[in-house]
């Protein structure tokens, strides 16, 4: 190899081993990879800066965008009740909620970055287990992974896709089509969905998310809730309305014009305008306000450590955040984000230390007691990957939800039908929701997640610097040709799975970035179509189930679940072996080899 090539292979090397052990934030580690290979004189500066010049990271914070709009305006919301209403009990009850909770994640994540899907979707499945004494473990995991599969479908699915779109694009071959990578991702992601369908109840054990495991007297109040007049609830019993089987939150009475029930039997029949008071843990009580059927009355009456202008938050600590490496005391937790930290769970052990003394980790849950301003200050900001207030925001605008569908589907179709490209799509859809008021442009700021952005700009530098030092080359030679031994087939193979091992070590997009020229020499060298193997990089990159570091949402539901690390193989393992399989049938016949 040519010292350049050994300069590169050394600087990737340190680079993929700080971002396993987490030694610093991944936008750093790899600026910084970047910058040592251009003072090295691997890389010029343009070369060194081409992804913060190349259309993919603008896209994908574009698409931020859009995803923040669809959260603030509860378009996801009004289809999660609806979802979830009518959902029985047992058994059966779990098998029902959990295909109601795939299908929907999974064709979501096709039009929307699967990274926010998980986001807006996991506190409501948290809510709604709660509610029903479900354990939310059985259902975060999978859904996280259904929105993973769901990013297969199209090219805005994931911002993988979207990357290696740029990279074909600048590599000679045309941008990859709206649903060019579904006519393989799609099958995959239909035969992943079943099959954690059919099989994650039985492949993932029974987990308690932190929320279930803080004390009771830390939040126990009593809250009136009236049934409305159009509700479901009105001439049922109360065992028929599921008023008896919430879980940790017990009816005490039912007040009715100028008498009281009390106790309330199951038989008790329930009339619109009935006023119905409740006790119990915190949250539980709180998850009445989701109740289809159920209004707040007009006096609430509960104390939180004698602060009831306060709210209670579930946050995850992010990937790359100060309070990683850090403890409460030491980043002065109270003094920086008002609020104080109640608890902290860490993927199902309990922590033995005091709080102010636990050095924090990526993943771990911490519930918080702040102001109304910090779930609003916080959101969407590096420190954190979610930001939940288990006693709710504020109301959604649920006036500009149709504004933020017309948009969406505008850009689907102007991408769809070649009149615009998805840069240009992306960003007049940005601009329209900022123009129409559906979010601020502060709010806008706030919901693109730099951190990604960086990210993506950044590997582009080092792809550069793979197929400039002819690094890319002695890789495909050394690594995927033996398995030339086995046919196309198997250097199809040989990318597809170095591929999905490395994006479970690092940031999916930096494993595309990084593997993208190998595949492409790879190709070269036995007289192969590039485009496949270059489909097989997106799919790989995309196929990381088998650690919660495999994807950001595998670490966004790590902790909030209550998993153990290795409750992803458990599931994981059979997603990773269809995504193979599927792949080595159907990309072979889909873009023909030769």
């Amino acid at each position: 190899m040519s010292l350049d090539a050994w300069i590169t292979l050394l600087v990737t090397a340190i680079a993929v081993a700080l971002l396993v052990v987490e030694l610093s934030s991944p936008p750093l580690i790899l600026v910084g990879a970047v910058s040592a290979l251009m003072v090295l004189g691997v890389i010029d500066a343009d070369q060194a800066l081409s992804g913060f010049s190349n259309p993919a990271p603008i896209t994908v914070a574009a698409l931020f965008i859009l995803a923040a709009a669809a959260e603030k305006t509860g378009a996801l919301d009004i289809v999660s009740e609806r979802l979830f209403r009518r959902i029985p009990t047992g058994r059966a009850g779990d098998r029902a909620g959990l295909i109601r909770i795939l299908f929907p994640t999974a064709a979501a994540s096709a039009f929307l970055n699967n990274t926010p899907i998980v986001a807006m979707a996991a506190p409501g499945i948290l809510s709604w287990s709660r509610r029903t004494g479900r354990s939310a473990s059985r259902f975060l995991m999978p859904m996280c992974f259904a929105a993973t599969l769901g990013g297969l479908v199209t090219l805005i699915g994931t911002s993988t896709n979207i990357v290696v779109s740029s990279l074909m694009e600048k590599a000679g071959q045309p941008a990859m089509g709206f649903f060019e990578i579904g006519t393989v991702g799609l099958p995959v992601a239909l035969i992943g969905v079943l099959a954690l369908g059919l099989f994650s109840n039985r492949l993932l054990p029974e987990r308690r998310a932190p929320s279930e495991s803080v004390k009771d007297d830390l939040r126990e109040f009593t809250v009136e809730m009236v049934v409305k007049s159009n509700s479901t609830l009105v001439a049922k019993t109360v065992a028929e309305g599921n008023l008896r089987s919430l879980d940790g939150v017990f009816l005490i009475q039912i007040e009715r014009e100028s008498r009281r029930v009390m106790p309330v039997a199951p038989d008790e029949v329930l009339m619109a305008g009935d006023r119905l008071t409740f006790a119990g843990n915190v949250e539980r009580v709180l998850d009445l306000h989701r109740v289809p059927g159920l209004t707040s009355a007009e006096k609430v009456h509960f104390s939180v450590n004698g602060a009831s202008s306060r709210r209670l938050y579930e946050v995850v600590v992010g990937e790359g955040s100060m309070l990683a490496g850090s403890t409460l005391k030491e980043v002065g937790f109270r003094a920086r984000y008002g609020a104080a930290v109640l608890a902290i769970h860490r993927a199902g052990e309990r922590i033995p230390a005091k709080l102010g003394d636990v050095k924090l980790r990526t993943g771990d849950v911490l519930l918080v007691l702040g102001s109304p301003a910090f779930g609003r200050e916080w959101s969407g900001k590096g420190d954190f990957l979610v930001v939940a207030a288990l006693n709710g925001d504020g109301p959604p605008r649920t006036d500009k939800v149709r504004i933020v569908g017309l948009v969406l589907v505008g850009l689907l179709l102007s991408v769809t039908t070649g009149f615009l490209d998805i840069l240009e799509a992306a960003l007049l859809s940005a601009f329209a929701l900022i123009g129409f008021k559906v979010l601020t442009p502060n709010e806008a700021r706030q919901s693109v997640d730099a951190g990604i952005v960086v990210v993506i700009a950044a590997s582009f530098g080092l792809g550069e610097a793979l197929m400039a030092s002819g690094l890319a080359a002695e890789i495909a030679d050394s690594v995927v040709a033996p398995l030339g031994a086995l046919g196309d087939i198997g250097l199809l193979f040989g990318v597809l799975v170095a591929t999905i091992a490395l994006t479970e070590l690092i940031s999916n997009n930096a494993a595309a970035v990084l593997m993208f020229p190998v595949a492409m020499a790879t190709a070269a060298s036995a007289g192969l179509d590039p485009r496949a193997f270059a489909m097989a990089v997106a799919i790989g990159a995309s196929a990381g189930f088998l650690s919660p570091f495999g994807y950001q949402t595998n670490t966004m539901v790590y902790g909030m679940g209550g998993y153990r690390f290795g409750d992803f193989a458990r599931l994981g393992a059979p997603l990773t072996l269809i995504s193979i399989v599927v792949s080595l049938v159907l990309i072979p016949i889909v873009w023909e080899f030769r």
